[in-house]
């Protein structure tokens, strides 16, 4: 995939944060991208920022209202954005959320909605589009979190999907290298976004930015086939320097 120009991607939870930064940064590319939120009004809303960016050439931007955690959705979700923009070149499973509490005061819905998103979520994404990244040779990017290998008091949930969306993404990578497709898990560290209920500000700065992640995308496709970066680990430079 080093020619990006008329490649097609998908991005769940593509409407703000880390999933919208990936999308702007495609969009500038050429590459023509279908992004997911759960609401139709954040995906409006998403496509019209989206949409006042930089595009270059004729790169479609294309918004769905998918649910991860429901195979049916993301089985729709896939076959639209194949139908509108043509095959599907690249999948960056983005989607995720997190609740953090001492495993004692962990509700069950809590443990389930992290799980079904962040891990089930990932699986359902790319089981939809195997076909169609086998049949192109695309790349399919995961992102995990550096929780996904270092654990921590208050973080069972999200410790548990993060270490299972790494550990699924490099068992899949072995699965499907052989159809000559490619698969990366991204571990970013503390991000300026939305995360938690969290408003990206000013006193962020330090923390990786939402384009950070997107240059990292356009450069992991830009490389040579031969090589993969199969895992990549990402933390900011100068933790906390705000302080």
């Amino acid at each position: 995939m080093i020619h990006l120009k008329q490649k097609n991607a998908f991005v769940t939870g593509g409407t703000k944060g880390i999933g919208l930064g990936i999308a702007q940064a495609l969009l500038k590319e050429g590459v023509s991208v279908a992004i997911t939120g759960r609401t139709e009004s954040s995906v409006e809303q998403a496509t019209k920022i989206l949409a006042q960016g930089t595009i270059q050439d004729d790169a479609q931007i294309l918004g769905l209202v998918a649910d991860v955690r429901d195979y049916s959705s993301m089985a729709d979700a896939a076959q639209k954005a194949i139908e509108t923009l043509g095959p599907v070149d690249l999948v960056i499973a983005n989607a995720g959320l997190g609740h953090f509490a001492p495993i004692h005061e962990l509700s069950l819905n809590k443990w389930h909605e992290t799980i079904d998103t962040n891990l089930t979520g990932v699986f359902y994404t790319l089981k939809v589009f195997a076909e169609s990244l086998m049949g192109h040779q695309g790349y399919f990017i995961s992102i995990s979190s550096l929780a996904g290998t270092n654990f921590f008091a208050g973080g069972a949930a999200y410790n548990a999907s993060k270490f299972g969306v790494t550990g699924f993404t490099q068992a899949a990578m072995l699965d499907l290298r052989s159809f000559g497709v490619k698969m990366t898990t991204i571990m970013p560290g503390s991000v300026a976004t939305y995360f938690n209920n969290h408003t990206p500000s000013d006193a962020d700065h330090w923390k990786i930015q939402k384009e950070d992640l997107g240059q990292i995308v356009i450069q992991l496709i830009s490389m040579h086939p031969r090589s993969l970066p199969s895992k990549i680990e990402l933390r900011p430079t100068t933790p906390n320097s705000a302080k």
